[in-house]
């Protein structure tokens, strides 16, 4: 199967899709789909989550990167391929190529995640740290491409790699036949796109949303003006939908099968990333976690039984720390405030004492006597706290100013 003798812009078929489909079974898993009672509660319809987060390579990524290069001249399998890439689509690629007898080699930005790095060693493919962006990196790419006659591995904008990313939609209506809307993360729109196609070609009254970070947002601005707008310096912690420019294959399927783009803050994705974690026992990454967002941010919105794609789990365990920390802030579930005490024997206890009563655990106590801010007898202490939601934050915080102690933020 390939597309390689049509238009790049071709607008891909059903059929394409369910080629794709054929073509992966053996190599792409077909992911579970799990119930979540949490928010199924908050929708007030089922709500299912779509887990390609246990993908193998840990995402989509490796459907559409295994459809692209199956479809490959034997001359152009010979020269190798090149993709660049931070993560997941380096995995998808570096599997693919391995299965089919390829060479890969893949350019990684200086400073991408080492666990990422290690994978793509793993699954076999020749990596090179270029850049300090993924711009500069695929720009590498592009020129290795060029130099060498490797053939460059697009992650979202190629007819082939949409067809593999659209199998996923496939799937969601053979194992959720009922389903009335479906939510999938929009960077480039590879996978949005693909999963549109599909489930709009054979369920037009499906519902299919794509969502985005508000600080990586390409997609509503290009929407209305018609055609890919390019955003710059996008920003958020989902590097899986960092992306600040649409693909135009992904684009025209984007707006012709995707019913709206919504956009969540980076408080929604810690949250929904901080929930899938403690109540599906899911480890999914930021743009992974996009969907459950959107739900988070807008229960009554969708109309159920609802379907959220886990489109990755490949988070760096250093991000996940920092992420699980800033999701249990945005939950009211820490606190990190500073005090003022008198500074003398047993100030530090009577404080902690004070926690105790009203049950707040303590993580972290910073305690600093030495600053030009402070009075001679005064020392300023730094406290992270566990706390069990936004109330108990301020009875903490009432308790202490009870207590006597001066509450600077």
């Amino acid at each position: 199967m390939t597309f390689r003798t049509r238009d790049p812009l071709h607008h891909l078929m059903l059929d394409d899709v369910r080629g794709a489909q054929k073509m992966l079974s053996g190599v792409a898993r077909v992911t579970a789909m799990e119930g979540s009672r949490h928010l199924s509660s908050l929708v007030g319809a089922p709500v299912q989550l779509k887990c390609e987060n246990l993908q193998r390579t840990g995402s989509f990524k490796l459907r559409g990167a295994y459809v692209r290069i199956a479809g490959l001249r034997p001359e152009e399998r010979a020269a190798g391929v090149v993709a660049a890439s931070a993560g997941n689509h380096a995995q998808g690629v570096a599997l693919a190529s391995k299965l089919l007898g390829v060479h890969a080699t893949v350019f990684m930005p200086v400073g991408a995640p080492l666990p990422k790095v290690a994978a793509t060693r793993e699954y076999g493919a020749e990596v090179r740290m270029y850049g300090h962006v993924v711009d500069e990196t695929l720009a590498a790419a592009e020129e290795y491409a060029r130099e060498t006659g490797a053939v460059f591995i697009h992650p979202f904008d190629h007819p082939d790699i949409i067809a593999g990313q659209g199998t996923v939609g496939l799937e969601i209506l053979e194992q959720c036949p009922e389903v009335r809307t479906i939510l999938v993360g929009i960077g480039g729109g590879g996978l949005a796109a693909g999963v549109g196609l599909a489930v709009k070609s054979l369920r037009p009254d499906v519902k299919v949303i794509g969502v985005q970070a508000e600080g990586a947002a390409a997609y509503p601005p290009s929407l209305a003006a018609g055609h890919p707008v390019v955003i710059e310096s996008p920003v958020t912690m989902a590097d899986g939908i960092k992306v600040g420019r649409p693909g135009d294959v992904p684009f025209a399927l984007v707006r012709e099968y995707v019913d709206e783009v919504r956009t969540v803050s980076e408080d929604d994705l810690s949250s929904a990333l901080l929930l899938c974690l403690e109540r599906a026992k899911l480890v999914v990454e930021p743009a992974g976690a996009s969907p459950v967002a959107a739900i988070l941010a807008d229960p009554g919105a969708f109309q159920g039984p609802v379907v959220a794609i886990l489109s990755g789990g490949n988070v760096d365990p250093l991000l996940l720390q920092r992420i699980l920390r800033h999701g249990m802030a945005a939950g009211g579930r820490y606190l990190s405030l500073r005090l003022r005490v008198t500074d003398r024997p047993g100030a530090l206890a009577t404080l902690l004492a004070v926690l105790t009563v009203v049950d707040a655990n303590v993580l972290d106590v910073s305690h600093v006597r030495t600053d030009p801010r402070l009075g001679l007898t005064e020392a300023e202490v730094e406290l992270h706290l566990e706390t069990k939601g936004p109330e108990h934050c301020r009875e903490v915080e009432e308790a202490l100013r009870d207590a006597g102690y001066t509450v600077l933020g």
